[in-house]
């Protein structure tokens, strides 16, 4: 059986605790000064473990015995010392989420200033140029009109208020002023695009897990039972590549819970998310799931700090039934350690971290979990999406001249069209690129 060795050191005392656990390939030093963030920075409850029966703090300012690593490995029991309590899958646990130790956009300021006065926020931008195009500037923004198209003017130039435009191609032949309709009407639309997407939403949501489009969208999810406080509940995430309704991959959370040692529940949780996801554009997250009939929790994190607030709402589940679950963000709860916090901040949509799954004895507050049952579960997730909330309104709207008639239509009798329709050709098909994006 393999040994892990975990040494923490402390600056008041010379003296080493070496807590000998199983099946673990750490073995660190860790100081009282840089000690990693899930050990906790206040005492914790005495006795918190027992080692051959006698209470220990986990690190004390008192001298600790020295144990060496190549004595014999002793066992590490819970309080209630009615099971075996795994340290080794303890400090997996850790490391796996910690790691190692250790507004409006114009292109002319001054004259859109004059046009909208001094209440509207500008920010300077050409959608011709996608570096402008900052998806930053972007966040919050929920719903775009963009009146953008390309320049029409008579060769031969025009007066200040256009008048010669005005009077159409019957006096004057037009031209293209500046860059052409591929480049405003085609590429710039889809600079714009791309860069207001995330901010104002998909139809059909965003995809934080699953499959679509013949790919899966995976997430390293890891187990966090109540191993953390003593307890010997434990469950894992596996996909099982045929598992959804329809015969494609979907996750499985299982695994087997139990109350001994004053526990009582099992999780999954990603690990933090090396960029956050901004999902402020959509009402909350729906689920696609395989119920048992039980009780369970979503909890959202927006900290990167190990245990900190978790946003969370409780759902039911019918038995041996596929169902799409919803979970406005309005009704998310904060929640620290079954506790609601009252002066917790507003969950912020712009900055989610992490997402955990949760099957409890507890829901808050002291209250219990009506449809909690010991033992085996299993809960099949095809998907964790986004949604909109119907109905759904308009998010991007396009203002363009002539942008909805055909040039080449059969029949269409261009003598009584616009200089646009009738010159598409000669003005660089102008119509013909407002109609490709």
């Amino acid at each position: 059986m393999e040994c892990c060795s975990i040494q923490i050191s402390s600056p008041l005392s010379s003296s080493v605790l070496n807590l000998q656990g199983s099946s673990s390939p750490y073995d660190r030093k860790f100081s009282n000064k840089s000690l990693h963030p899930w050990l906790p920075s206040s005492p914790l409850p005495k006795p918190f473990l027992q080692l051959n029966d006698r209470p220990q703090s986990f690190v004390s300012r008192k001298s600790l015995a020295s144990h060496s690593s190549r004595t014999k490995s002793r066992s590490i029991s819970a309080e209630a010392a009615k099971q075996s309590w795994d340290f080794g899958r303890f400090l997996k646990t850790i490391y796996f989420f910690n790691g190692p130790p250790s507004p409006a956009k114009v292109r002319n300021e001054e004259k859109a200033r004059r046009m909208l006065g001094p209440d509207i926020d500008l920010i300077v931008g050409d959608i011709t140029k996608e570096s402008t195009l900052v998806p930053e500037c972007f966040k919050g923004v929920r719903k775009v009109i963009n009146a953008v198209s390309v320049i029409v003017g008579p060769k031969e130039g025009d007066t200040p208020d256009r008048a010669k435009y005005s009077q159409g191609i019957k006096f004057f032949e037009p031209e293209i002023k500046g860059d052409s309709p591929e480049m405003v009407e085609y590429i710039g639309m889809k600079n714009l695009i791309n860069a207001v997407k995330e901010s104002v939403g998909l139809r059909k949501g965003k995809l934080l897990f699953g499959f679509e489009d013949n790919n899966l969208r995976e997430l390293a999810w890891g187990a966090l039972d109540d191993v953390v406080m003593g307890g010997v509940s434990e469950s894992t995430f596996q996909i099982d590549l045929t598992g959804s309704e329809v015969g494609g991959p979907a996750g499985v959370f299982k695994g087997v819970v139990s109350t001994a040692n004053n526990g009582g529940f099992t999780s999954i949780r990603t690990k933090n998310f090396s960029v956050p996801e901004d999902v402020s554009a959509y009402e909350g997250l729906e689920l696609r799931l395989k119920g048992d009939g039980r009780r369970y929790k979503l909890i959202i994190r927006t900290s990167r700090n190990w245990d900190t607030v978790g946003y969370t709402a409780s759902f039911d589940t019918v038995a041996d039934q596929w169902q799409s679950i919803r979970l406005p963000f309005s009704s998310l709860r904060p929640i620290f350690r079954a506790r609601t916090v009252s002066d917790a901040p507003p969950f912020d949509p712009t900055s989610v971290i992490s997402l955990q799954l949760m099957f409890s004895k507890f829901e808050y507050d002291g209250k219990l979990n009506p449809t909690f049952v010991e033992g085996a579960f299993q809960l099949p997730l095809s998907s964790i999406r986004t949604y909109i909330k119907d109905p759904i309104c308009s998010r991007f709207v396009h203002v363009s001249s002539a942008g909805v008639t055909r040039p080449e239509r059969p029949g269409l009798d261009l003598s009584k069209q616009p200089p646009a329709v009738r010159l598409n050709k000669e003005l660089g098909f102008i119509l013909t690129f407002k109609l490709k994006v």
